[in-house]
């Protein structure tokens, strides 16, 4: 195996198939990356227990003005293999297999000579026959990511709710996301899909999914078998394994009615509840607190160590009962920053009842719940 290229174009396809390795796996060639040189172009392979990255750099792509004299495939320690070539001097570098598997990167006048294992030990990935289509542009499926992974769980003792679990049906797609402290919820309409399916996605498959989309305006083709998903756009295969288990019935959580409501602009509230937990984050509780009377909402945050904080809020309207309502303010942080710049309305039943977010905007489904903390 022998090949000229460009040495940034390489180190791009690179750092997106390391997203999927990792230094802690059982399986030591795993902890490489895995080249496969062909008259087509060059494929790099990633993978680790819960998600496979494999990307394909053409030889008709003019950056990366690749000369490919020999076909071959080698596996080289990612680590390593990176910090070499981040570190190459020059734009063009030269990757050739030796006998016994070394390997010779050659740029300018640095020589590098390290050893490679054998690829045909690289495990297989698995082969997901193309049923259970859909189809999405990359802009729409970061954008479902990113308003509902952050409400994953972090936590093992409940596996199941460290993914985001995805129900197709009727050529509408729901994504929710809960921790059990809060919820995230959205649905979008479909059009190009074929059967049903209801999946759950580790949080985390999905958080490096949507760093190694980077091309907005690519088309990206899901597919489903039993256990996997596979991400596909025109150059990247991204599979991930499922997680196994039901899902909770999120929309009991929901509730229906309410008694207090206040429709607040995104961006200010956010600014407002960032200036409180700068004090509530000192505390030992971090808890803002809210409160809502008929001509003023006033939000609190409170420190006995460092001090306390009041601001009297900027709000579009209010309606229903007095309320005093507390909870943790990187719940609401978190749930703003996923709304964008828009207004809301935040409906209440009591202090002690979960709360919901939701735009005023009519026609987008989107509804985020936070459990308010109990105070004395």
């Amino acid at each position: 195996m022998k090949v000229t290229l460009n040495r940034a174009s390489f180190m791009q396809e690179l750092q997106t198939v390391q997203r999927a390795i990792s230094s802690k796996t059982t399986i030591p060639i795993l902890t490489g990356v895995k080249m496969t040189l062909t008259q087509e172009g060059l494929t790099l392979t990633g993978s680790n227990a819960d998600i496979s990255i494999e990307t394909f750099l053409s030889v008709e792509n003019e950056k990366a003005q690749m000369q490919i004299e020999t076909a071959g495939s080698i596996v080289l320690q990612a680590r390593f293999f990176s910090e070499i070539i981040r570190r190459l001097p020059e734009e063009m570098f030269t990757l050739e297999v030796l006998e016994n598997k070394q390997v010779a990167i050659t740029s300018g006048k640095a020589n590098f000579l390290v050893n490679g294992l054998d690829a045909d030990n690289y495990p297989h990935l698995p082969v997901i026959e193309s049923h259970n289509q859909m189809k999405l542009p990359v802009h729409v499926l970061t954008k479902l990511i990113n308003e509902t992974v952050f409400a994953v769980s972090q936590h093992e003792s409940r596996p199941i709710l460290t993914g985001v679990h995805f129900i197709l049906e009727n050529n509408s797609l729901l994504a929710v996301a809960t921790d059990s402290h809060r919820l995230s919820q959205r649905v979008i309409p479909v059009e190009e899909a074929a059967d049903q399916f209801d999946i759950v996605i580790p949080g985390k498959s999905l958080t490096e999914l949507s760093r190694s989309l980077t091309n907005e305006e690519e088309i990206v083709e899901i597919s489903i078998m039993e256990n996997q998903v596979l991400f596909k756009t025109e150059n990247m295969y991204f599979y991930s394994r499922l997680l196994e288990g039901n899902y909770p019935d999120t929309n009991r959580l929901i509730p229906s009615s309410f008694n207090t409501e206040v429709e607040f602009s995104v961006p200010s509230f956010l600014a407002a509840i960032e200036r409180a937990s700068l004090l509530s984050h000192e505390g030992r509780n971090n808890i803002v607190r809210l409160s809502i009377q008929s001509d003023a909402v006033t939000l609190y945050g409170n420190s006995p160590e460092i001090g306390k904080v009041e601001e009297s809020l900027n709000y579009v309207t209010s309606i229903g009962d007095p309320l005093e309502i507390s909870f943790n303010p990187d719940y609401m942080k978190a749930a703003l920053r996923a709304f964008g710049d828009m207004s809301i309305k935040v409906k209440f039943i009591s202090s002690i009842r979960p709360f919901t977010l939701e735009p005023t905007e009519e026609g987008v489904q989107f509804i985020q719940l936070i459990t308010p903390v109990r105070t004395n």
